[in-house]
């Protein structure tokens, strides 16, 4: 007997409008939302000394194989649709693949400029490898490979300026009705955030739905914070072409 199950893998690096995303699925009567489970693991296999680690790691999984067969398994509740927010930098070389093709595997991209400018304005430390493009490029590659075509991929600023028309072409991608609750949301905190909510989410906290916000890319970026940009900005421009090019975007 077939799975009915529909698990949706979100891929972003941080600072994306992920968390605002996940909000608008969460907002969908039939869809569970899962915050960023590999986040515990990451953080013991890296050392990362994030705001508020040490709590991130009591309270996961800590194992990568027991995340994901849970990630695999039946939704939370008997919801017909499971959305899981990932962060792509949480995919360590040591964690296996193969789980992945059985995802509904969506990528979320940023101008990394912003990306940049919003990060350390939250976390002084940062490099390319914190920011997900390079496992956004592996994922894309797999997807294309095992379907015969390129994942759907988001632009986070084209969310911003067209929300419904976005959200509209990615359910239709997906297979599920469009909800208008997708489109806002009441502010406040949610059982479903991580542990790491208070030192991270203060923005999506206050939004009711998808606002666009300053542009961050115009504040000058220090040099080595101009580095990471210019390290990651050929596979940026790589991710984009898919979006540009993918008949479902």
């Amino acid at each position: 007997m077939s799975d009915p199950a529909r698990r949706i893998a979100m891929w972003s690096g941080p600072r994306n409008l992920s968390t605002a995303l996940m909000r608008a699925f969460e907002n969908r009567a039939d869809t569970c939302v899962t915050d960023e489970p590999l986040y515990g693991v990451y953080l013991r296999a890296t050392g990362k000394r994030h705001p508020g680690a040490d709590e991130v790691m009591a309270k996961m999984a800590l194992d990568w194989r027991r995340v994901v067969a849970r990630l695999c398994g039946a939704p939370p509740n008997g919801h017909d649709i499971w959305y899981q927010k990932h962060m792509a930098h949480h995919l360590l070389p040591t964690m296996g693949r193969d789980w992945i093709d059985g995802f509904d595997n969506v990528l979320l991209i940023r101008d990394p400029a912003r990306v940049v400018a919003s990060y350390v304005q939250r976390h002084e430390s940062v490099s390319a490898e914190d920011l997900g493009y390079f496992q956004l490029w592996e994922i894309a590659e797999r997807v294309t490979a095992a379907t015969g075509a390129a994942p759907f991929v988001i632009e986070a600023e084209a969310l911003q300026a067209d929300p419904e028309g976005i959200l509209r072409r990615l359910c239709v991608h997906l297979g599920i009705a469009f909800d208008e609750a997708m489109l806002s949301w009441p502010a406040g905190p949610r059982d479903s955030d991580g542990v790491w909510a208070p030192h991270w989410y203060a923005g999506v906290e206050a939004s009711t739905g998808f606002k666009i916000t300053a542009n961050a890319s115009r504040v000058p970026l220090e040099p080595p914070h101009q580095d990471i940009v210019d390290e990651v900005s050929e596979v940026y421009r790589d991710l984009q072409a898919l979006r540009r090019g993918a008949p479902s975007s």
